[in-house]
């Protein structure tokens, strides 16, 4: 496999490894799908982990301005799936510093612990395993430039968009593969739905 491996490379990783499904499935927020992937089933294997990070952190490293200012790179995550990667992208990449942010219940946004005081001006690089709604990174780039933080910008393993992804701007973003999977906003509206096809509810 290449150092940067390929949309079909990082598919096969996927399915080999039970991380990318096919199926009916519903998520917590009521899309409906054809496909389901849960990154960490195939981060759990360090040597996939160590693929998927330093092919990432190949893909930051290619733009001119990120790469001048790595030294001083904060690689910061939301608590989950995406703290493996961080670390994977931080040490590939030689950063400054990695940490994340997390929530003690879902009716609290995501904050840092206690005793965090983060830098003014500080050039933040989001990192998380795959950016869905992108509802907890959002949260995240809030939370950085609250508190004088500078976000550069976004890296994650995967990229599937859904109908309610959120608008990041003209923030650039990195990925090692897109994901199309196919969404219905109800039961209605629901082709799966509509066949009979077995229902899985899927957590996050």
């Amino acid at each position: 496999m290449d150092l940067i491996p390929s949309q079909n490379d990082v598919v096969a990783l996927l399915r080999q490894t039970g991380a990318l499904r096919h199926g009916h499935f519903v998520y917590p927020n009521g899309l409906h799908a054809n496909e389901y992937l849960q990154v960490a089933l195939a981060m759990r294997h360090y040597e996939h982990l160590k693929t998927l990070s330093v092919g990432l952190s190949r893909k930051v490293r290619a733009n001119s301005e990120l790469r001048a200012m790595i030294s001083e790179l904060s690689i910061v995550t939301p608590a989950g799936g995406g703290v493996p990667v961080a670390y994977g992208v931080c040490e590939a990449l030689r950063a400054r510093q990695v940490y994340w942010a997390e929530s003690d219940d879902n009716d609290r946004p995501l904050h840092f612990r206690q005793y965090f005081v983060q830098r003014p001006g500080e050039r933040v690089l989001l990192v998380d395993d795959i950016l869905r709604s992108g509802e907890k990174l959002s949260q995240l780039r809030a939370l950085v430039e609250r508190n004088g933080g500078e976000v550069v910008g976004l890296a994650v393993v995967i990229y599937q968009p859904t109908p309610k992804t959120a608008n990041f701007g003209n923030l650039p973003l990195y990925y090692l593969a897109k994901l199309d999977a196919h969404y219905s906003k109800d039961a209605e509206s629901c082709d799966l739905c509509e066949q009979g096809l077995p229902l899985d509810s899927v957590w996050v």
